[in-house]
């Protein structure tokens, strides 16, 4: 990972994001830099900010308020821009982290980046996908908390699939195609079903990261492939480490590398 250390603002749009996950998002946010400013938006006469309450004094985050002007529409945003565009220009801040999964913001993380700025992003895997593009770093909420996902493979029933005998009934729904579609939503949803790795793209930031012996870094190949795809994250796979990912990919090896009793490990071609 870029060894570089930034003072970043963290700007939380309340309306759009998950208080019970504020301690991982902050953890995350310190993996590039100090959080220095940190601020959460919302109107908090309303009963859906109660919810933020309890943790904006724990964690040291500055609550403002922006009421509501206009039934329906959602003024946190202009607020939170606003904000953000004088912070930028008082020059006091390397990089910025916008906690939300509203595409509104997109045009916000263009902004920063053209400055030359960090700018990353914390939101949902429903994030509209200009707005993970247009972040230097975009990190998934459902990758903050893997162990409620192994909590819950714990105390979900089995699989219908490994119960039901196939009968003429059982194989003519299966074949259903309106049965299939209507299926793969709710499977892309369940924390136990992981999506396949993208080959392509492990191999493009490979041939980017290695040298003339077809060798890399592991580290490099993980900076690029946050280049060519800012949410890419090994989380999202199920492992906790690019390391672990990439033991399990046949055609790569790994190549321990300890220098002063630290591990920098290789990537290389079998």
């Amino acid at each position: 990972m870029d060894e570089r250390k930034f003072n970043i603002a963290v700007l939380i749009d309340g309306d759009n994001a998950q208080a019970k996950l504020i301690k991982e998002i902050i953890e995350e946010v310190s993996i590039y830099g100090k959080a220095t400013v940190r601020r959460i938006y919302g109107d908090w006469t309303m009963p859906q900010m109660n919810g933020w309450k309890d943790t904006i004094n724990q964690y040291s985050i500055n609550p403002i308020q922006k009421f509501s002007y206009t039934t329906g529409k959602n003024s946190t945003d202009s607020s939170l821009i606003i904000d953000a565009m004088d912070i930028l220009y008082a020059g006091n801040i390397e990089g910025f982290c916008i906690v939300s999964s509203d595409s509104d913001y997109t045009g916000l993380a263009k902004r920063i980046r053209e400055e030359g700025l960090f700018v990353m992003g914390i939101g949902r895997r429903s994030t509209p996908i200009a707005f993970v593009n247009s972040c230097e770093i975009f990190t998934f909420t459902e990758n903050l908390l893997p162990e409620v996902a192994e909590e819950d493979k714990k105390t979900r029933p089995k699989k219908v699939k490994a119960v039901i005998r196939n009968t003429p009934q059982t194989t003519a729904l299966n074949k259903d195609p309106q049965v299939e579609e209507a299926k793969t939503p709710k499977s892309r949803e369940r924390p136990d079903i992981l999506p396949k790795i993208d080959l392509h793209l492990i191999d493009k930031a490979f041939d980017i990261s290695a040298n003339e012996n077809d060798e890399a870094y592991v580290s490099h190949v993980g900076l690029n492939l946050r280049k060519i795809d800012p949410s890419f994250d090994p989380r999202t796979y199920g492992y906790k480490t690019l390391t672990k990912l990439f033991e399990t990919i046949g055609k790569y090896q790994i190549i321990n590398n300890e220098v002063n009793g630290l591990n920098n490990p290789i990537l290389k071609l079998k």
